[in-house]
């Protein structure tokens, strides 16, 4: 560890396809705890392979407002993705009731 890093007083994994995502929870000097969220994904570059990486730092004060907007926005996600798949589900019985003779 870095002489200006904080240690890790917990962290989880997730992998998600070409992604991987690290929940850290880290800690200050003086104790208080915050979260990075760190992005990393296998890139390849001139024939290397590199990790490209996005970190964000959660601070204790904003994790009601962060937790109460992701979970908006991810309702809102999941209420579009509804709507685009009963459209899709409409032009794909529309499309069965054609023949190719109709063509």
């Amino acid at each position: 560890m870095m002489q200006n890093e904080t240690p890790e007083v917990h962290s989880q994994v997730v992998k998600a396809g070409k992604r991987t995502y690290f929940f850290d929870v880290k800690a200050t000097k003086s104790q208080d705890f915050y979260i990075t969220i760190t992005e990393s994904k296998k890139v390849f570059s001139d024939g290397k392979e590199s990790f490209q990486k996005h970190k964000l730092f959660l601070y204790k004060e904003d994790f009601e407002k962060f937790i109460e907007t992701l979970g908006e926005v991810i309702e809102k996600t999941a209420s579009l993705n509804a709507s685009k798949e009963e459209v899709n589900d409409e032009n794909t019985s529309y499309a069965s009731d054609l023949s190719f003779e109709d063509l």
